[in-house]
């Protein structure tokens, strides 16, 4: 049955009207971006099979845009789509970190950390460099490694800021696993990196480790 010939309170677009985004269920709210479905399929059933097939709504949109060109009844027109509303997502969480906001707690970065560092399928490190009032300079990607570990260079991080003329820094970093907790050598690893901006003068406020759910910050660890 067509999604027309449904009742109208159990249309995915009429719902949303009706009661707000929050009470459509993933696939419900996935149907509304394909917005057709394909032979034999409507659009909900067909949002339900992918969400199934990929083992949630948040895997189907990192997978690689090739493998859903494969599945059937994605055409390169809703496949692009998918790939709009995720990178507005991450621009409209961006729009909080934007050159000159103020950060008035390193939390205030751990949604738009987690939405731009939690589906790297390796490790990456990062900072935000600050000035004397906390507003932000810059976002900067410095490192990239492996599944498990990124070789981080006390050094760069140092020149970086002194390049940018910060004040301060948060360091961040993913966890590929979706496990956040601090390993042994993220900990000895936010103390050097805190030993070596001491010297030229720059603050550590905080280092998050990104994985699945919040941040895990090492400054409530009482590490910086």
């Amino acid at each position: 049955m067509a999604i027309c010939d449904w009742p109208e309170q159990e249309r995915p677009r009429e719902k949303l009207w009706a009661q707000g985004a929050a009470s459509l269920s993933d696939a419900e709210l996935l149907a509304i971006l394909l917005r057709t479905g394909c032979r034999g399929r409507s659009a909900v059933e067909m949002a339900r099979d992918l969400v199934t097939s990929f083992g949630g709504l948040r895997a189907l949109l990192r997978a690689d845009p090739r493998r859903l060109r494969r599945q059937t009844g994605l055409g390169l027109a809703k496949v692009t789509q998918l790939q709009a509303v995720m990178e507005i997502a991450r621009r409209q969480l961006m729009e909080d970190l934007k050159r000159g906001a103020t950060i008035e707690s390193p939390g205030m970065a751990g949604p738009y950390l987690t939405a731009r560092m939690r589906d790297y399928d390796r490790e990456v490190f990062a900072c935000i460099f600050l000035d004397s009032r906390h507003r932000i300079i810059i976002y900067e990607e410095l490192f990239s490694g492996t599944l498990d570990c990124a070789q981080i260079h006390p050094r760069e991080v140092v020149r970086r800021a002194l390049d940018h003329n910060a004040a301060a820094v948060i360091l961040a970093h993913n966890h590929p696993s979706g496990l956040a907790e601090p390993s042994q050598a993220d900990r000895d690893m936010t103390r050097r990196l805190k030993d070596a901006l001491k010297v030229v003068g720059v603050r550590v406020l905080d280092h998050l480790v990104v994985g699945d759910g919040e941040p895990v910050s090492l400054a409530a660890l009482g590490l910086c």
